[in-house]
Protein backbone atom coordinates (compact mmCIF):
# COMPACT_ATOMS: atom_id res chain seq x y z
CA UNK A 1 0.00 0.00 0.00
CA UNK A 2 2.78 2.44 1.02
CA UNK A 3 0.64 5.53 1.50
CA UNK A 4 2.09 8.41 3.51
CA UNK A 5 -0.82 10.07 5.35
CA UNK A 6 -0.31 13.69 6.39
CA UNK A 7 -2.49 14.19 9.44
CA UNK A 8 -3.78 17.76 9.71
CA UNK A 9 -6.10 17.60 12.73
CA UNK A 10 -6.71 15.73 15.96
CA UNK A 11 -9.78 16.55 18.06
CA UNK A 12 -11.19 14.86 21.13
CA UNK A 13 -14.24 15.71 23.22
CA UNK A 14 -14.93 14.07 26.57
CA UNK A 15 -18.54 14.64 27.62
CA UNK A 16 -19.63 14.59 31.25
CA UNK A 17 -22.68 15.57 33.34
CA UNK A 18 -23.02 19.35 33.48
CA UNK A 19 -21.31 21.21 36.31
CA UNK A 20 -20.14 24.72 37.04
CA UNK A 21 -16.76 25.19 35.30
CA UNK A 22 -14.00 25.33 37.93
CA UNK A 23 -11.61 27.81 36.34
CA UNK A 24 -9.52 28.02 39.51
CA UNK A 25 -8.80 24.30 39.28
CA UNK A 26 -7.64 24.64 35.68
CA UNK A 27 -5.40 27.53 36.69
CA UNK A 28 -3.86 25.36 39.43
CA UNK A 29 -3.22 22.67 36.83
CA UNK A 30 -1.58 25.23 34.55
CA UNK A 31 0.69 26.34 37.38
CA UNK A 32 1.54 22.71 38.15
CA UNK A 33 2.50 22.08 34.50
CA UNK A 34 4.91 25.03 34.56
CA UNK A 35 6.46 23.94 37.85
CA UNK A 36 7.07 20.45 36.43
CA UNK A 37 9.19 21.78 33.57
CA UNK A 38 8.28 22.15 29.89
CA UNK A 39 4.51 22.80 30.02
CA UNK A 40 2.03 21.01 27.78
CA UNK A 41 0.17 24.30 27.30
CA UNK A 42 1.84 27.67 27.76
CA UNK A 43 -1.20 29.95 28.07
CA UNK A 44 -4.19 30.08 30.41
CA UNK A 45 -7.34 32.14 29.80
CA UNK A 46 -10.89 32.41 31.05
CA UNK A 47 -13.88 32.88 28.73
CA UNK A 48 -17.59 33.20 29.47
CA UNK A 49 -17.88 29.44 28.80
CA UNK A 50 -14.98 28.12 30.84
CA UNK A 51 -11.19 27.85 31.07
CA UNK A 52 -8.78 27.49 28.15
CA UNK A 53 -5.25 26.11 28.02
CA UNK A 54 -3.47 26.86 24.75
CA UNK A 55 -0.21 27.18 22.89
CA UNK A 56 0.77 30.03 20.57
CA UNK A 57 0.59 29.18 16.86
CA UNK A 58 2.03 31.01 13.87
CA UNK A 59 0.32 29.29 10.95
CA UNK A 60 -3.07 30.65 9.84
CA UNK A 61 -5.81 28.18 10.76
CA UNK A 62 -3.64 26.36 13.27
CA UNK A 63 -4.82 25.69 16.82
CA UNK A 64 -3.49 23.97 19.93
CA UNK A 65 -5.80 24.12 22.92
CA UNK A 66 -7.82 22.38 25.59
CA UNK A 67 -11.13 23.96 26.59
CA UNK A 68 -13.00 23.01 29.75
CA UNK A 69 -16.71 23.72 29.42
CA UNK A 70 -19.69 23.00 31.65
CA UNK A 71 -20.37 19.62 30.02
CA UNK A 72 -17.17 18.57 28.25
CA UNK A 73 -13.42 18.75 27.79
CA UNK A 74 -12.49 19.75 24.24
CA UNK A 75 -8.98 19.16 22.87
CA UNK A 76 -7.82 20.32 19.42
CA UNK A 77 -4.58 20.20 17.45
CA UNK A 78 -4.95 21.67 13.96
CA UNK A 79 -1.92 21.95 11.65
CA UNK A 80 0.56 21.71 14.54
CA UNK A 81 2.45 18.56 13.50
CA UNK A 82 1.74 16.79 16.79
CA UNK A 83 1.97 13.00 16.49
CA UNK A 84 -0.91 10.70 17.37
CA UNK A 85 1.14 9.29 20.25
CA UNK A 86 1.71 12.75 21.72
CA UNK A 87 -1.91 13.80 21.25
CA UNK A 88 -3.23 10.61 22.82
CA UNK A 89 -0.90 11.01 25.80
CA UNK A 90 -1.84 14.69 26.13
CA UNK A 91 -5.59 14.04 26.15
CA UNK A 92 -5.22 11.16 28.60
CA UNK A 93 -2.89 12.86 31.07
CA UNK A 94 -4.58 16.27 31.10
CA UNK A 95 -8.03 14.68 31.45
CA UNK A 96 -6.84 12.56 34.37
CA UNK A 97 -5.36 15.61 36.10
CA UNK A 98 -8.57 17.63 35.70
CA UNK A 99 -10.72 14.74 36.92
CA UNK A 100 -8.61 14.60 40.07
CA UNK A 101 -9.10 18.32 40.66
CA UNK A 102 -12.83 18.70 39.93
CA UNK A 103 -14.21 15.29 40.91
CA UNK A 104 -15.93 14.10 37.73
CA UNK A 105 -17.29 10.57 38.22
CA UNK A 106 -18.13 9.54 34.66
CA UNK A 107 -17.52 10.55 31.06
CA UNK A 108 -20.77 9.92 29.20
CA UNK A 109 -18.99 9.66 25.81
CA UNK A 110 -15.74 10.36 24.03
CA UNK A 111 -15.69 11.66 20.47
CA UNK A 112 -12.39 11.57 18.56
CA UNK A 113 -11.86 13.15 15.15
CA UNK A 114 -8.85 12.48 12.92
CA UNK A 115 -8.34 14.29 9.61
CA UNK A 116 -5.56 13.40 7.22
CA UNK A 117 -4.50 13.88 3.60
CA UNK A 118 -3.12 11.17 1.33
CA UNK A 119 -2.08 11.03 -2.32
CA UNK A 120 -3.34 8.22 -4.57
CA UNK A 121 -0.52 6.14 -5.98
CA UNK A 122 -1.84 5.54 -9.50
CA UNK A 123 -3.99 8.61 -10.18
CA UNK A 124 -2.83 12.13 -10.92
CA UNK A 125 -5.44 13.69 -8.64
CA UNK A 126 -7.77 12.73 -5.85
CA UNK A 127 -10.92 13.62 -7.76
CA UNK A 128 -9.90 11.37 -10.64
CA UNK A 129 -9.32 8.49 -8.25
CA UNK A 130 -12.75 8.92 -6.69
CA UNK A 131 -14.52 9.29 -10.04
CA UNK A 132 -12.83 6.49 -11.98
CA UNK A 133 -11.15 4.22 -9.45
CA UNK A 134 -13.63 4.21 -6.58
CA UNK A 135 -16.98 5.15 -8.14
CA UNK A 136 -16.29 3.60 -11.55
CA UNK A 137 -17.55 6.57 -13.57
CA UNK A 138 -16.10 6.79 -17.08
CA UNK A 139 -17.24 10.39 -17.51
CA UNK A 140 -18.92 13.24 -15.67
CA UNK A 141 -22.50 12.35 -14.63
CA UNK A 142 -24.83 14.00 -17.14
CA UNK A 143 -27.86 13.93 -14.85
CA UNK A 144 -26.74 17.02 -12.94
CA UNK A 145 -26.20 19.24 -15.98
CA UNK A 146 -22.87 20.49 -14.68
CA UNK A 147 -19.52 19.00 -13.57
CA UNK A 148 -19.03 18.18 -9.90
CA UNK A 149 -16.36 20.33 -8.28
CA UNK A 150 -15.67 17.67 -5.65
CA UNK A 151 -16.58 14.03 -5.07
CA UNK A 152 -16.75 11.99 -1.91
CA UNK A 153 -17.84 8.88 -0.08
CA UNK A 154 -19.31 8.41 3.41
CA UNK A 155 -19.13 5.17 5.39
CA UNK A 156 -20.88 4.63 8.76
CA UNK A 157 -19.86 1.79 11.08
CA UNK A 158 -22.26 1.48 14.05
CA UNK A 159 -21.42 -0.28 17.30
CA UNK A 160 -21.47 -4.08 17.34
CA UNK A 161 -21.69 -6.58 20.21
CA UNK A 162 -17.92 -7.05 19.94
CA UNK A 163 -16.99 -3.38 19.38
CA UNK A 164 -18.87 -0.80 21.39
CA UNK A 165 -17.72 2.24 19.45
CA UNK A 166 -18.90 3.75 16.16
CA UNK A 167 -16.83 5.13 13.28
CA UNK A 168 -18.04 7.68 10.74
CA UNK A 169 -15.73 8.00 7.73
CA UNK A 170 -15.58 10.59 4.96
CA UNK A 171 -13.32 10.41 1.91
CA UNK A 172 -13.37 13.46 -0.35
CA UNK A 173 -11.41 15.19 -3.06
CA UNK A 174 -9.83 18.52 -2.14
CA UNK A 175 -10.45 21.33 -4.67
CA UNK A 176 -7.67 23.46 -3.11
CA UNK A 177 -5.23 20.55 -3.30
CA UNK A 178 -6.20 18.47 -6.36
CA UNK A 179 -3.48 15.87 -5.82
CA UNK A 180 -4.79 14.83 -2.41
CA UNK A 181 -7.63 12.91 -0.84
CA UNK A 182 -9.14 14.11 2.42
CA UNK A 183 -9.86 11.33 4.92
CA UNK A 184 -11.81 11.98 8.12
CA UNK A 185 -12.74 9.45 10.78
CA UNK A 186 -14.95 10.33 13.75
CA UNK A 187 -14.95 7.76 16.52
CA UNK A 188 -17.70 7.78 19.16
CA UNK A 189 -17.01 5.74 22.27
CA UNK A 190 -19.33 4.57 25.10
CA UNK A 191 -19.51 5.92 28.65
CA UNK A 192 -16.45 5.58 30.85
CA UNK A 193 -16.85 5.48 34.66
CA UNK A 194 -13.79 7.14 36.16
CA UNK A 195 -13.49 4.39 38.78
CA UNK A 196 -12.59 1.90 36.04
CA UNK A 197 -9.49 3.91 35.09
CA UNK A 198 -8.86 6.36 32.27
CA UNK A 199 -6.42 4.37 30.12
CA UNK A 200 -9.02 3.97 27.37
CA UNK A 201 -9.05 7.74 26.71
CA UNK A 202 -5.66 7.57 24.98
CA UNK A 203 -6.46 4.16 23.49
CA UNK A 204 -9.59 5.58 21.83
CA UNK A 205 -7.52 8.25 20.11
CA UNK A 206 -5.12 5.60 18.83
CA UNK A 207 -8.00 3.38 17.63
CA UNK A 208 -9.60 6.21 15.67
CA UNK A 209 -6.31 7.08 14.02
CA UNK A 210 -5.56 3.43 13.21
CA UNK A 211 -8.94 2.95 11.55
CA UNK A 212 -8.33 6.03 9.36
CA UNK A 213 -4.77 5.24 8.38
CA UNK A 214 -4.89 1.43 8.24
CA UNK A 215 -8.43 0.20 7.57
CA UNK A 216 -9.65 3.08 5.42
CA UNK A 217 -6.44 3.30 3.39
CA UNK A 218 -6.42 -0.48 2.89
CA UNK A 219 -9.94 -0.16 1.48
CA UNK A 220 -8.92 2.67 -0.86
CA UNK A 221 -5.90 0.69 -2.03
CA UNK A 222 -8.22 -1.93 -3.54
CA UNK A 223 -9.33 0.67 -6.10
CA UNK A 224 -6.03 2.48 -6.54
CA UNK A 225 -4.98 0.68 -9.72
CA UNK A 226 -3.28 2.32 -12.71
CA UNK A 227 -5.55 4.72 -14.61
CA UNK A 228 -7.02 3.18 -17.80
CA UNK A 229 -5.00 5.53 -20.00
CA UNK A 230 -1.77 4.28 -18.39
CA UNK A 231 -2.46 0.55 -18.62
CA UNK A 232 -0.35 -1.46 -21.02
Amino acid sequence: MHYQPRTIAFHSELLHPALQPDVAAIQRLHNRLFQAGEPTYRNFAVTHEGAVLSNPVARPGAASHAVFLADRFRFAEDHTGLTVEDFAERVGSISAAVVELVGIQVFTAQVVTVRTLVNPRHFREGRGFLRQGLLGLDSEPEEFGRPAHALGLRLVFPPTPEQGNAFNVRVESVPQDPRSLFVENIGTFPPLPVARGLESIAANVQATYAFATANVLAFLARFDAPEPSEEA
